[in-house]
């Protein structure tokens, strides 16, 4: 089966940081990309950073660029979203996704986890 679950979010404050793991299980890591949206209430979802577990090629949202890193542990089949310098604008509940793809882009994803709430106080 599956699955993947995220973890690490919560309240900070503007300024703050946090770091959302992505724990996969039930494929085969390497052949995929992982990537993280998120959606604010009232917002279409937003695609936020994506990694290509078998290269390491990244992808970030031109609103996030500077202050967000994505980073792969394979041997965890975990994927890592240090988000530094949070704005308000940041709030959304976040979500990571897989594909059976080996790059990054406007792709149909495959998997799905269950969010994980971040919210940025001003």
């Amino acid at each position: 089966e599956v699955q993947l679950v995220e973890s690490g979010g919560g309240l900070v404050q503007a300024g703050g940081s946090l770091r959302l793991s992505c724990a996969a299980s039930g494929f085969t890591f390497d052949d995929y990309a992982i990537g993280w949206f998120r959606q604010a209430p009232g917002k279409e979802r937003e695609g936020v950073s994506c990694i290509t577990s078998s290269d390491g090629n990244t992808y970030y949202a031109d609103s996030v660029k500077g202050r967000f890193t994505i980073s792969s542990d394979n041997a965890k089949n975990t994927v890592y979203l240090q988000m530094n310098n949070l704005k308000p604008e940041d709030t959304a509940v976040y979500y990571c996704a897989a594909v059976k793809e080996r790059l990054c882009g406007p792709l149909e994803y495959d998997y799905w986890g269950q969010g994980t709430q971040v919210t940025v106080s001003s």
